[in-house]
This record gives structure tokens, C-alpha cells and sequence, in this order.
């Protein structure tokens, strides 16, 4: 299960409307507890570009930072399923794609094996 902070997938929502129909990209920081992963923080990885149709980032460029369990990307076409390209720039443990209207019911997350894993909301105590 992957569980996002309300808070941060409302943020990440903004951020996709506000470049569509451009993709955007982020990286996800969180904690792994067993085969559930908890998304707490998103970083906007440096160089990142994003387009019609794609988005990429220079991971050869990132530090190392542990926190870092995957991805989220839009797919401003609304189709929910990562492409092989997507798979060829994997980054991490999961990828989690949203598109439009960017609501909670248009979001999905995989794993490297392409099984989709299911995914929450919830309001982080901080």
C-alpha cells in the first residue's frame, strides 16, 4: 500500500494543473515499513525538464539521500498506465502517476515490475 500525505498530494495536484498539458516531474520522499511505503515530501529534482509527451531529470546529478523512494509524474492525457519509457527511466522503488482532473481518483502507482499497488490518503501528525 502506498499511502500519500493529503496535504503533499494536494500540493503535487497544483503543481500538475498549473504545467498542464505539460508532464512534470518530482521525487518522492517517504519510508518503507514492510511492503507499505508512507509519501511524506516531494523534491523537484534539479535540471528536470518537462513537455508534451515527456518529462526527464539527470539522476547521474542527484545526491544520495535514503528518503528518496521513488517518483510522480502527470500523464496529461489522463491514461494512468506508466509507458516503456517510464520503465526505462525508473528512479527508485515506486512511481506514482496522476492525471486529470489531478484528483484523488485519478492517481496510480507501480513498482518496478509494473504491478499496480494500491494507494491512500491520509492527514500526517507533524
Amino acid at each position: 500500500m502506498i499511502t500519500i500525505d493529503t496535504k503533499l498530494f494536494s500540493a503535487l495536484r497544483e503543481f500538475a494543473k498549473s504545467n498542464h498539458p505539460k508532464e512534470i516531474v518530482v521525487l518522492l520522499r517517504g519510508r518503507k515499513n514492510g511492503s507499505d511505503t508512507l509519501i511524506t515530501d516531494y523534491l523537484i529534482p534539479p535540471f528536470s525538464v518537462g513537455g508534451r509527451n515527456f518529462t526527464s531529470f539527470p539522476s547521474n546529478i542527484l545526491p544520495i539521500d535514503f528518503t528518496i523512494v521513488g517518483t510522480a509524474h502527470s500523464h496529461p492525457t489522463g491514461i494512468l498506465k506508466p509507458s516503456i519509457r517510464d520503465f526505462h527511466n525508473f528512479y527508485g522503488r515506486i512511481m506514482v502517476i496522476i492525471g486529470p482532473p489531478y484528483n484523488n481518483s485519478k492517481v496510480a502507482a507501480y513498482n518496478k515490475n509494473g504491478d499496480k499497488l494500491p494507494v491512500g490518503f491520509s492527514t500526517l501528525q507533524r
